[in-house]
């Protein structure tokens, strides 16, 4: 099940060729993109992921994305999609052309399934492995063409970085700073629980802010937890009371294994944490 609506309003066949080979999402890579889950009907998050596709689309230097109309891409894609089913729904905007600069930008919502892989890490927890990234943690305010914090479309350093956990025998990746700092996931933020206490890294530190990370917080925070947004080692995962990823589709996710080293059982832990942010988005 699938289902494109382009940021014009129009409807489309999502197995029938709709982008051009010129594109510089394409070519380059050149373009932002968020992922919003859709669940009974609402798309969670909305406002604040409209929100970080301004702001990645700023750091590009692209204009500034037409906000009621990608709501209304969204409300179109949730109508054509089964009462029920979860989706997750892909915001695409690209530059445009590269043989017509003037070109106005490519920009679709791609509604898709979520995975069968997505749904059993979610209930079952998955195994992660350290990768060291390349940067440290003051690189993203020296250097801000390097748009670390941004979510561009380029993202073949990720999709290398999951291949190898695969090839390790795990699911997924941590990427640490060269000082053994941790950063985030290829496609999640680490969200590290201990004694009554989340814990994230800054995004000051060259992260993407987490949408789902800060529902969860707003979430713990009613439910008696404290919060605490600051830097962590990998020594605070490993002597935690859980280490959990935290995304759009992924939601709450355990880690129950980092770099073949079991972890502390945290099934209990989990099970409360992913009731608590459930909490956020009642019906």
């Amino acid at each position: 099940m699938r289902v494109l609506i382009h940021l014009d309003g129009s409807v489309a066949d999502p197995d029938t060729p709709q982008v051009r080979v010129d594109d510089l999402g394409l070519l380059r890579g050149d373009g932002v993109f968020e992922t919003v889950l859709v669940s009974g009907g609402h798309a969670r998050e909305l406002d604040k992921h409209l929100d970080r596709l301004e702001r990645s689309a700023g750091m590009l230097d692209m204009d500034t994305p037409d906000r009621q109309a990608w709501q209304r891409a969204v409300a179109a894609a949730i109508e054509r999609w089964p009462e029920g089913s979860e989706m997750a729904l892909k915001l695409v905007y690209t530059r445009g052309l590269d043989s017509d600069p003037g070109a106005d930008p490519t920009a679709f919502a791609l509604g898709i399934e979520v995975s069968e892989g997505l749904l059993r890490a979610r209930a079952e927890g998955i195994a992660v492995v350290t990768l060291e990234r390349g940067i440290d943690t003051e690189l993203a305010e020296r250097a801000p063409w390097l748009l670390l914090g941004a979510k561009s479309l380029s993202y073949g350093i990720n999709m290398a970085a999951m291949r190898e956990a695969e090839r390790r025998g795990a699911e997924d990746v941590i990427f640490t700073a060269g000082d053994g700092t941790v950063l985030e996931g290829p496609i999640a933020n680490v969200v590290v629980a201990d004694a009554g206490t989340l814990y994230t890294p800054p995004p000051s530190i060259g992260i993407l802010p987490g949408t789902t990370q800060a529902g969860l917080f707003r979430a713990a925070e009613r439910a008696g937890w404290s919060t605490k947004i600051e830097p962590l080692r990998l020594e605070d995962l490993r002597d935690a009371d859980g280490v959990f990823l935290t995304s759009s589709i992924r939601k709450v996710t355990r880690i129950h294994t980092l770099d073949g080293e079991q972890l502390p059982d945290s099934r209990a832990l989990h099970a409360e944490l992913a009731a608590a942010y459930e909490s956020e988005y009642p019906g």
